[in-house]
């Protein structure tokens, strides 16, 4: 049988929002792989290198050119059994460098039952009917929106910016403000339903104005953003400095003039992460991600419900309508990886404090593990899995092996490991740093209790 080691050619998405040329992460990673034949345009914006069996963009084993979706289902040992049947024969990720230069859209992702009925309804903008949840690991520091502010936070807003309380209507604003008075932190079933009640009014009052209305108010709010400086918003919320808002607003008008995304700020956390800082996002969940290279799995799905800083279709309806509007200070929706324990550190791997970590989201799709070799001949041995793992390396240069088989690795090099394959990496140079996603239903990433 063919050894489950498979170098993979990726392609590169060009969207709008992507870094330029020689500056995205993704092009380059891209550019890596030769025999992908791809040249990287100076003037051209490469937002996406996807790694996976997703039909928008399916990767291929260099060597024979089959696409990866067609290996794993001639081959089902090559993902398991039980992985193959659950996930009808395709992988249950999708593996994803992002290189973003400006704002994405407003977005969410629908659960599965609303994807199956989106996609029955409207193919051409659901494309699928899967659900997506979502892990972002930041390569480079990252700024995005994610989830609904505490409320607390929210009512210091309508109270501090005027332009947001008068486009969203002072009626709207004040059954908001006594809706969650004096239960904004309560732990209680029927307070926290009511909450989120008040929360869906006065968000839904806010994505429901017309276009000119939100052009209008956005002058003003622009126009005190400039002014205000550290004073802006009423010195900003607990989270966030007056200074670094009216900033944001100025730099995000700059992308999109007058677009309701700068009030929808004001609703959201804004969130900065630093190299290796992770968060989650559940299906449902609000977010808009701003700058920044990540690394990102998800569950293999290209839905997306979008609802501003974006030309393409917007739907605000089901947009509001579909979110959970749970709210949270960012802490809670940042993640805590953990040492990897299925991995064995050689001696000069162990001496140079080279890491294996973990990050294991609460869902069966996937988890994440970034390993860092620090200086050469350093060697990570990956005990066997029940499960397909896909393995980007994003700096430094290695080896990887399985079995007899071994092959060069270098920044942008992209490898699919077969189940239940022991696989070793190892550097040739000052720090390998590679990332690993996989999926393993009953396995040992679940055992330990990291869920």
């Amino acid at each position: 049988m063919q050894v489950p080691l498979i170098q993979l050619q990726c392609g590169v998405n060009s969207y709008d929002w992507g870094k330029v040329g020689q500056e995205s992460a993704a092009a380059k990673y891209a550019a890596a792989t030769e025999s992908a034949k791809f040249s990287i345009e100076n003037e051209k914006p490469y937002a996406e290198l996807w790694m996976g069996t997703h039909p928008s963009l399916p990767s291929k084993d260099v060597e024979t050119q089959r696409s990866l979706l067609d290996l794993v289902q001639d081959n089902k040992a090559l993902m398991s059994t039980e992985i193959s049947r659950k996930y009808g024969e395709k992988l249950p990720f999708l593996f994803k460098i992002l290189s973003i230069r400006k704002a994405l859209s407003i977005q969410a992702h629908p659960n599965k039952k609303l994807a199956e009925q989106l996609h029955a309804k409207d193919p051409k903008n659901y494309p699928d009917d899967n659900h997506k949840p979502e892990m972002t690991i930041a390569v480079t520091p990252f700024d995005g929106l994610c989830g609904f502010r505490p409320l607390k936070e929210i009512s210091h807003f309508l109270a501090n910016v005027p332009s947001l309380r008068k486009l969203i209507g002072e009626e709207a604003a004040k059954q908001f403000e006594e809706g969650v008075r004096g239960r904004e932190t309560s732990s209680n079933a029927e307070d926290t339903e009511r909450n989120k009640k008040c929360l869906q009014a006065a968000f839904s009052a806010l994505m429901t104005k017309d276009k000119s209305t939100i052009a209008a108010a956005a002058k003003d709010l622009v126009a005190s953003a400039e002014k205000d400086g550290e004073d802006f918003a009423g010195g900003g919320g607990p989270s966030n400095g007056g200074k670094e808002l009216a900033d944001l607003i100025v730099r995000l008008n700059g992308q999109f003039e007058g677009d309701v995304g700068l009030f929808v700020l004001f609703f959201l956390n804004y969130v900065k992460l630093e190299v290796g800082e992770a968060m989650f996002l559940k299906a449902d969940d609000i977010h808009a991600y701003l700058s920044g290279d990540i690394i990102e799995c998800m569950a293999s799905s290209d839905n997306v419900v979008r609802a501003g800083f974006t030309p393409k279709f917007q739907d605000i309806p089901t947009l509001t309508s579909m979110l959970t509007y749970s709210y949270a200070p960012i802490s809670e929706q940042k993640m805590n990886p953990v040492d990897y324990p299925y991995v064995t550190l050689n001696r000069a791997a162990y001496s140079s404090s080279s890491s294996a970590i973990l990050y294991d989201p609460p869902i069966e799709e996937f988890s994440v593990v970034k390993t860092e070799l620090k200086g050469k001949e350093a060697k990570a041995t990956f005990e066997p899995i029940e499960g397909p793992s896909i393995i980007i390396c994003t700096a430094g240069s290695g080896t990887i092996s399985v079995g007899p088989k071994s092959k060069q690795v270098k920044a942008g090099y992209v490898f699919f490991v077969g189940a239940t394959a022991e696989c070793i990496l190892e550097s040739d140079s000052e720090c390998f740093t590679t990332f690993k996603a996989f999926c393993e239903l009953s396995g040992k990433e679940t055992s330990n209790g990291v869920h």
